[in-house]
């Protein structure tokens, strides 16, 4: 009688391809065969297709709820309800604080650990553990950014850190602290930047290998509202222009962006001044390092002053035109799907995700592709490479400076 390990090597590949993502780690445990065949080039890159196989009003994303992250594919039918699919929950045993996206690469902020970062590859489940220079005190005091510098034949990935934020609104002392980490060379490196922006707890997003973020013009007698975007590029590692928003924020406004299928921004506001909430997302035509153009894609007005979609992350499905996301109202947590004419679909937690969660203590969502990108991993048996006499000396004052900023603050 055949066997499947008397199989062809390209039908096993077709057979196992069919194997759902969140299962990959049982096939790579079956046996030393199927371990190597499953990080073949040729079974991933196939695999990697069919899983990428976006049929039309499909979404796949990852979803961080409560310190765990989930895999989730949205399909939507016309004239049908939504069918949101529950693929797995990605983490076990580590807690996640923040999670950040890029080219099918997750970067993982530890709950329980300030003193290291988790670059992850979900689809390989291979992962890069990088221990920060300085731990990180309080969990809004770092902002992070994932990104690589396209080098033709490969890419070399980099994440960004920084603290930018007053120690004193009285007087308008600030701390400012930019750094960068080369996973090539497994360096951190000191930027000099004097920022003509400022980025308000934004959370950025990954496009094309650079993260933008929603800023303001910086100016001593007050910030203005975020009314701009401006883009960090990890090949010149450096911050560009401040670029127009379509639109002026209120004070009581939130601009929040995402990424569409890898390839445009989208940009959601939310207000509700002096009448009822409302919000409206806007779609890049065309973005480059000093232009950006923008066309709106959806408008809705928000009945009985309860967000349908809010600042803590959302996603457009272009094609059917709706946004997604993770809404926490009365004590119950929704993934909610908007659109044009009315368009309303409100799925609990625990109908959509198959978990025992009522009420999210935080959750929000980011579109995903899995990625045959390898992490690179330090070299065996090597040294990390040691800093420069300036590096180190930047370093220690910034820390010094950062330790006594911390005693005298009372907002740290």
């Amino acid at each position: 009688m055949t066997k499947i390990f008397d199989l062809p090597t390209n039908l096993v590949e077709e057979i196992l391809s069919k194997i759902p993502f969140k299962y990959m780690r049982e096939v790579r445990l079956t046996c030393k065969q199927w371990d190597t065949l499953s990080k073949s080039r040729s079974f991933s890159k196939m695999h990697i297709d069919k899983l990428s196989e976006i049929r039309e009003g499909e979404s796949m994303m990852v979803a961080w709820i409560d310190y765990d992250l989930y895999l989730m594919r949205v399909l939507l039918v016309d004239n049908e309800d939504p069918i949101v699919e529950w693929k797995g929950k990605l983490n076990q045993q580590i807690k996640i604080s923040k999670v950040f996206h890029c080219d099918g690469l997750l970067l993982c902020v530890l709950k329980d650990d300030a003193t290291k970062v988790i670059v992850w590859n979900p689809y390989w489940g291979q992962t890069r553990s990088i221990e920060c220079r300085c731990p990180s005190y309080g969990y809004n005091m770092f902002s992070y950014a994932l990104g690589y510098e396209d080098k033709g034949s490969c890419r070399s990935y980099k994440f960004l850190r920084f603290i930018d934020r007053y120690v004193d609104y009285a007087t308008r002392d600030e701390f400012l602290w930019y750094e960068i980490y080369d996973f090539d060379s497994s360096s951190w490196k000191t930027l000099d930047v004097t920022p003509h922006w400022r980025i308000q707890f934004c959370h950025g997003v990954c496009l094309k290998g650079n993260t933008y973020w929603p800023a303001s013009q910086r100016k001593r007698e007050g910030d203005v509202l975020n009314d701009h975007i401006i883009c960090f590029d990890f090949t010149s590692e450096s911050f560009g222009p401040l670029l127009r928003l379509p639109f002026d924020a209120g004070y009581c406004d939130y601009v929040t962006l995402s990424c569409v299928r890898e390839e445009k921004l989208a940009v959601l506001l939310t207000h509700n001044e002096a009448g009822p909430m409302e919000f409206e997302i806007w779609i890049t035509t065309k973005i480059e390092a000093e232009n950006v153009l923008w066309s709106k894609f959806l408008r809705v007005l928000e009945p009985d002053l309860a967000p349908l979609i809010t600042c803590n992350g959302f996603f457009v499905e272009e094609e059917n035109k709706v946004a997604m996301g993770f809404v926490t109202d009365l004590s119950i947590t929704t993934f909610n799907i908007v659109g044009e004419a009315g368009y309303l679909k409100k799925l609990k937690l625990v109908e959509c995700l198959e978990i025992d969660i009522q009420c999210a203590r935080g959750a929000n969502a980011c579109s995903y592709v899995p990625s045959l990108v390898q992490i690179k991993q330090p070299a065996s048996g090597t040294k990390r490479k040691e800093q420069s006499d300036l590096e180190k000396q930047r370093c220690d004052q910034n820390m010094s400076r950062l330790v006594a900023f911390k005693k005298r603050s009372k907002f740290w």
